[in-house]
């Protein structure tokens, strides 16, 4: 399959250690395609977000592994697999950080035409916990 527009539309949630709570919604245009092993999605980050002028790329292989990668003014690069630890690099405003990603739950309902992605992972700072995050992605192909 080619890669096809698509309006991405992303709910992501956070609850800090500290128990800061935090929800952000975007809506993008982005490219969506069915690769051998999944799907690949890619869109432009916005102010909403807090990483204007960065790309994030998802790839995901099932309800099993993701990988989101950032790109441009932060880079980034997490692996989230259900119930394993990854060490990852994750930039921010302020420098970059490398910090322990656990996905907790990954349910994705994706095909050729668009479809939802959730899933659910914990960060930790030289094993101390950082927060708990969320994603709801919702794709719907152009057309």
């Amino acid at each position: 399959m080619n890669s096809s527009k698509a309006v991405i539309r992303l709910v992501s949630t956070q609850s800090t250690a500290n128990g800061e709570n935090e929800r952000i919604e975007l809506i993008s245009e982005g490219i969506y395609e069915k690769t051998p092993d999944g799907y690949v999605m890619s869109y432009k980050e916005t102010e909403a977000t807090g990483f204007v002028g960065s790309k994030t790329t998802l790839t995901i292989h099932g309800s099993d592994f993701v990988v989101m990668q950032r790109t441009g003014s932060a880079n980034s690069h997490l692996i989230l697999e259900k119930g394993q630890r990854h060490l990852c690099h994750y930039g921010t405003p302020y420098g970059n950080v490398v910090v322990g990603v656990t996905a907790t739950d990954i349910r994705s309902e994706l095909c050729e035409s668009g479809g939802s992605l959730d899933f659910k992972y914990t960060i930790d700072v030289n094993s101390a916990h950082v927060g708990d995050y969320g994603i709801n992605i919702t794709v719907s192909i152009e057309g």
